[in-house]
């Protein structure tokens, strides 16, 4: 099918091929007239195909699989009617969306024959979006781009081939079943290598969780439930984590790769000092984080520390006991009533990792212990 430019542009010259036969035996003013018409259209032509709408498309699409910093191929495509100055950015989606290939390399240029390709980390879904100058790209996002505002044009394309999941490593714990992390997080703000030999169980059945140096870089660990639980009381019984160094975190929560509209169901218990050695080193949270009312934080003793959250419907109820008994002192309490997450395909994770913006970098190999989990409907 011919588009709008190469219709003007026959048009123009069947115009021109009529006037052209008399003006070689004539130069009335009536022919150059005919003439300045003929080339005012074909301008005319040419000012409505640059006023055609921007667009991209892809010419190169990487496999469909989760992400993680181990694995990147190559993304490509085309734009048409981009402006100087204008450039590309790139996200895959893997959970969240998250910006390509990393955060403080987010523009790409657009080459002289209107072609574009970068490196970038996998993702089930990809999205291309053709920006302004100026623009400042988020390093995540929860829902898909869309056009508006400095974002001029996008483009979204599915993974080629079937969708590749990353490989984990089974483990039993407390009577269930769970997935071990192999593959690298950006949670904390930074990708942190996660090794699945950072996680196990000892003979008396507690989970070992620790961070690690391996090949001269820090190592995390992370597990998931295979299977989602919903509404129910959900515990856990920690050995001693008060003495966490400032830029460790353990984190016991629920996420939803498939609920973004509902910040992913995260709620959860969080031991740190989020890297400054003056906070109080532990918090009850349900997301977003950044709404003060959603966060409670107070102080962890030293010693085994049960918390549970009971989540039903509108109400998150978190309790932290000094001790295993139901008549332990308790620690800390908190209700959460605004933004209760409904039941999803949401999972129990527990993790230790590094946050990336400690005011002091973590020295020592760090280690937690996790007696049991349990799940009351």
């Amino acid at each position: 099918m011919k588009n709008l430019a190469s219709i003007c542009l026959e048009t123009s010259l069947l115009r021109l091929r009529k006037i052209w036969q008399p003006l070689q035996t004539c130069r009335s003013s009536t022919v150059i007239s005919s003439l300045i018409f003929a080339l005012f259209f074909a301008g005319g032509c040419q000012a409505r195909r640059e006023t055609l709408q921007p667009s991209l498309e892809f010419t190169k699409i990487p496999p469909a699989a989760e992400g993680g910093r181990e694995r990147v191929d190559t993304i490509g495509g085309r734009v048409r009617g981009a402006r100087p100055g204008q450039k590309i950015v790139v996200y895959a989606k893997s959970g969240q969306w998250w910006v390509q290939p990393f955060p403080d390399h987010p523009l790409i240029s657009i080459q002289s024959d209107f072609t574009w390709s970068t490196e970038t980390h996998l993702g089930y879904e990809y999205a291309a979006l053709l920006v302004d100058p100026g623009y400042r790209p988020p390093p995540t996002m929860d829902a898909a781009p869309k056009q508006g505002g400095a974002i001029v044009a996008v483009a979204i394309v599915k993974g080629s081939g079937p969708v590749t999941m990353a490989p984990t490593k089974a483990l039993r714990f407390s009577g269930f079943d769970w997935k071990v992390r192999t593959i690298a997080s950006d949670r904390g703000g930074m990708s942190n290598p996660y090794d699945p030999d950072n996680a196990w169980t000892d003979a008396s059945g507690a989970l070992h969780l620790r961070i690690a140096k391996k090949s001269d870089r820090w190592t995390c660990a992370e597990l998931k439930l295979t299977r989602s639980l919903g509404y129910g009381t959900y515990r856990f019984v920690v050995r001693e984590s008060s003495s966490l160094e400032p830029a460790a975190v353990l984190s016991m929560f629920t996420w939803d790769d498939t609920g973004p509209e509902q910040n992913h169901r995260e709620f959860g218990v969080e031991i740190t000092r989020w890297g400054d050695p003056n906070n109080k080193n532990a918090q009850f949270t349900v997301q977003p984080y950044y709404v003060p009312a959603n966060v409670s934080r107070f102080v962890v003793p030293s010693g085994r520390i049960t918390y549970s959250v009971r989540w039903q419907p509108g109400t998150l109820s978190f309790r932290a006991l000094q001790g295993v008994k139901a008549n332990s002192r308790v620690i800390a309490e908190h209700s959460f009533t605004a933004g209760i997450p409904t039941p999803g395909n949401e999972t129990i994770y527990m993790n230790v990792y590094i946050f990336s913006n400690s005011l002091v970098p973590l020295k020592e190999q760090t280690e937690v212990v996790i007696e049991k989990f349990e799940y009351l409907p």
